[in-house]
């Protein structure tokens, strides 16, 4: 007879352990949370990657990001609900080691480790090219070692310091896209002066094709186009363990979910494709902001735009590098990793976790600069769709997780998930989708990009079997009584 999982109820110490995660503190401010919940949607890749999904869909891609933006508001409302009731420094790792199995906590949380430490490289890059740009005199690979070492000393001082940086750089993504949203409606709206009036307006919507010019079918490329860019949703849950008041950060980090991604992607990307037609070569060549931004008369408008985008970068770098290690942290404290992943400083600084994290970060890096066609690109490739596979996992998490939670402690669910479990199956069935189109997708490696990230997931997991297989073993009474 296979026993029921329980929840944990000390709410943020390992499964059966009775006791919170004494290691960790409450370094992080209210304020700082709330940053991290707004800007953590915010990430690089709208910037950069949001030109290419125009291209593909025309206007029709605010329904890509709208549809998108729909499954994370979905995905982040049943991790809310699961995150409120039991804090932890896992998150969503911990909630599926409870509610569907050992296995199940592992494979999800080494590979959103493995996912977050890739990004690292590629973020690390990101920021050597534009810093590269303005200060030749040091090389690319100088610069990423610079910033590497800078935010990892950020880390490693306290929860505090991480908090405080995310704070400010996200305060600058979240000023400069409001900025950029308000100057662009005045635009649109002809209330601004200098702007070219026939360029810019709503019917950008409609010309130049049609709201879908290249069909219908244009939107589910644009979602996989811009999916990726919304990885990122999930980090406030986990920051929110090393809160002063955990339920109550997480209540609110997901009750704002809604209008975050409705300001920030479907409204820049709205003032976006209403300033300039689609189909403008300077979209193509300059990128969306900066060419919306030229259109406005904005002088300097592309290293206005490298500063923002170095700025998103430097947050994606610091947050990664602090979620990662707090993965680490998790499994540890599970015994799903190195016990010393789980010690911690007189600061509360997991250190090992964090070193372990960034050095996988530097062997990235390296790879990133010596073999960037073939190691680099299969690590990228094959980490692609850890964050389909994480909100999957959530979902089937939170279907077994509110059963448990409502037969022990009820009170508990200060956050409901809309509609269950209708809702939660629907999102299922979304993120299946979605993969399962990936798999015909042949232009952007979007099969390549599933295949490998399958090919990862499936050795991870029979890891997790063979670890358990070995534990039970290890569990089998010496004798019995005679």
């Amino acid at each position: 007879m296979t026993s029921q999982p329980t929840l944990n109820k000390a709410g943020n110490g390992p499964e059966g352990s009775g006791e919170p995660d004494a290691g960790l503190q409450a370094g992080l401010k209210n304020r700082h949370l709330s940053m991290i919940a707004i800007g953590g949607v915010i990430g690089a890749g709208l910037f950069v990657g949001s030109s290419s999904g125009i291209a593909t869909a025309g206007p029709g891609i605010l329904v890509s990001y709208a549809l998108v933006g729909t499954m994370v508001v979905l995905v982040m409302r049943m991790l809310g609900e699961m995150s409120a009731a039991n804090p932890t420094s896992g998150s969503f790792s911990a909630h599926a080691d409870r509610a569907l199995g050992r296995w199940a906590g592992f494979s999800i949380g080494w590979l959103y480790w493995f996912f977050w430490v890739v990004v690292l490289a590629i973020e690390a890059t990101a920021g050597a090219v534009i810093l590269e740009s303005w200060v030749p005199a040091v090389p690319q690979w100088g610069w990423a070692l610079l910033v590497m070492v800078v935010l990892t000393a950020t880390n490693l001082v306290s929860v505090g310091s991480y908090g405080e940086f995310e704070f400010w750089f996200a305060g600058i993504k979240v000023v400069a896209i409001g900025a950029f949203i308000v100057i662009g409606a005045l635009a649109v709206l002809g209330i601004l002066p200098g702007v070219d009036s026939d360029s810019a307006g709503l019917g950008n919507l409609t010309g130049h094709g049609g709201f879908l010019p290249n069909g219908p079918g244009a939107i589910l490329t644009g979602i996989l186009l811009v999916v990726f860019s919304f990885m990122g949703s999930e980090i406030a849950t986990l920051a929110a363990g090393e809160s002063e008041d955990p339920q109550r950060a997480v209540t609110k980090s997901t009750n704002s979910i809604i209008w975050r991604i409705g300001v920030f992607y479907l409204g820049s990307i709205f003032v976006v494709v209403t300033l300039l037609p689609w189909d403008s070569k300077a979209i193509q060549e300059d990128g969306s902001y900066v060419a919306a931004l030229n259109s406005l008369g904005i002088p300097n408008a592309g290293e206005i735009m490298k500063f923002i985008v170095l700025t998103s970068v430097l947050s994606c770098l610091n947050s990664g590098l602090y979620t990662a290690s707090r993965m680490a942290f998790s499994l540890g404290r599970r015994g799903d990793a190195p016990t010393s992943f789980a010690r911690t400083t007189e600061r509360g600084v997991p250190r090992t976790a964090i070193l372990a994290s960034v050095a996988f970060g530097f062997v990235a890096v390296f790879f990133n600069y010596e073999f960037p066609d073939t190691v680099f690109l299969f690590l990228v490739n094959s980490s692609g769709a850890v964050a389909l596979f994480v909100w999957l996992v959530i979902c089937c998490s939170q279907l077994r997780m509110r059963k448990i939670i409502e037969r022990e402690s009820p009170e508990r669910l200060v956050v409901r998930m809309w509609l269950y479990p209708y809702l939660t199956y629907a999102t299922i069935a979304l993120i299946v989708f979605v993969l399962g189109y990936m798999l015909t997708d042949t232009e952007h490696d979007g099969r390549k990009t599933v295949l490998l990230s399958l090919l990862v997931a499936a050795v991870v997991v029979g890891i997790s079997l063979v670890l358990e297989k070995m534990r039970r073993r290890h569990r089998t009474p010496s004798g019995s009584a005679g």
